[in-house]
């Protein structure tokens, strides 16, 4: 009974500190929301011109490709993978895609689109083959991928651009056109979001993901096919990959061999942002859209206030940085609890 009693302040103590966490945890959207405001209103402080409707209007629109992309990375770290090879199957795709509309006016844009999904499609689904039935790991396979799919880019292209004059405008206009004043970009980015969102929380396979990554024993042991679920996040993937590279080349008028390098640490580090944890199995895509949100911010409004690109990055990479402490810190103190509620 002394035990009992010497245990059950400590107990209560864990309990405090458990709930104090996981409602960090939860709310972390909340104050990820709160900063991208702050840092909106010091902006608009600085710069007057930074809330205009035109500004805000084009940080949508150039946020719409990274968002999109972010959906897809966020149920690939969601089950304990990493994808390094979307920058360049968006490249491919998108290359693809600008020779067969150059080289046919008549081309359909949905077909245009279609094409582009597709060809993401199997990209995404050799990089699941490899990650699922070869058991490579999703660094190694995704890095190997990224080079082959960049040198195919530059085979295809010849090392030439296609620019805005070759394509027709019926092309171009599937970012540039509007409805009801709302800009294509933006439109398909909210019907991504919908279609995500419906599928991570309300249907089986979207948990069954969320179940794979936080424990892939207890996943298997429940009848779940690991391998099945990998290949499908990498082929969404690659799918969403192939679509951006359609809607980016459209926006940009222009494909090239080097179009978006790098651009999956934009991505990446947009999940991280939103909370997206890089040990697989949590992550919310409320918070992955208001990472896009912060990484967009930040590329429109550094250089609104004269920052240096070299201080730009080295921002950007603080901020990261911050987050991810802050989802170790959390994760670390959440399983700390747990352990010493058992052991009491």
């Amino acid at each position: 009974m002394a035990v009992h009693t010497a245990n059950a302040p400590a107990a209560e103590s864990a309990a405090k500190k458990e709930s104090k966490l996981a409602g960090l945890a939860k709310f972390r959207e909340l104050g990820l929301l709160a900063f991208i405001l702050l840092l909106a209103i010091g902006v608009q402080i600085r710069n007057p011109s930074f809330l205009t409707i035109e500004n805000v209007m084009d940080m949508a629109t150039n946020t719409a490709i990274l968002s999109i992309l972010a959906v897809g990375m966020m149920l690939v770290l969601v089950t304990r993978g990493i994808d390094l090879s979307i920058g360049a199957t968006l490249a491919l795709s998108g290359m693809l895609v600008a020779q067969i509309v150059s080289a046919s006016a008549g081309f359909s844009p949905l077909l245009a689109v279609i094409t582009g999904i597709g060809i993401g499609t199997v990209c995404g689904l050799v990089i699941g083959g490899l990650v699922a039935w070869l058991g490579v790991l999703p660094i190694i396979a995704t890095l190997a991928m990224m080079n082959i799919y960049r040198g195919f880019t530059y085979m295809a292209s010849d090392g030439k651009w296609i620019s805005s004059y070759q394509m027709p405008e019926s092309f171009v206009g599937i970012a540039t056109s509007s409805v009801l004043g709302i800009n294509t970009l933006i439109l398909i980015a909210l019907f991504i979001y919908i279609a995500a969102y419906y599928f991570i929380g309300h249907t089986r396979t979207g948990r069954q993901i969320y179940a794979v990554g936080s424990n892939p024993e207890s996943a298997k042991v429940t009848g779940i096919n690991e391998k099945k679920i990998l290949i499908l996040v990498y082929t969404l993937m690659g799918g969403l990959s192939g679509l951006c590279g359609v809607l980016w080349v459209s926006k940009f008028a222009s494909a090239q061999g080097d179009t978006a390098s790098g651009y999956e640490l934009s991505v990446i580090a947009a999940c991280i942002l939103g909370g997206v944890s890089i040990a697989g199995g949590s992550g919310k895509l409320s918070g992955v859209i208001l990472g896009a949100v912060l990484i967009g911010i930040l590329n429109n409004a550094l250089p609104m206030m004269d920052v240096s690109p070299f201080w730009q990055k080295g921002i950007e990479g603080t901020i990261i940085l911050g987050a991810v402490l802050l989802n170790a810190a959390v994760k670390r103190g959440v399983e700390r609890n747990h352990l010493l509620r058992r052991r009491i």
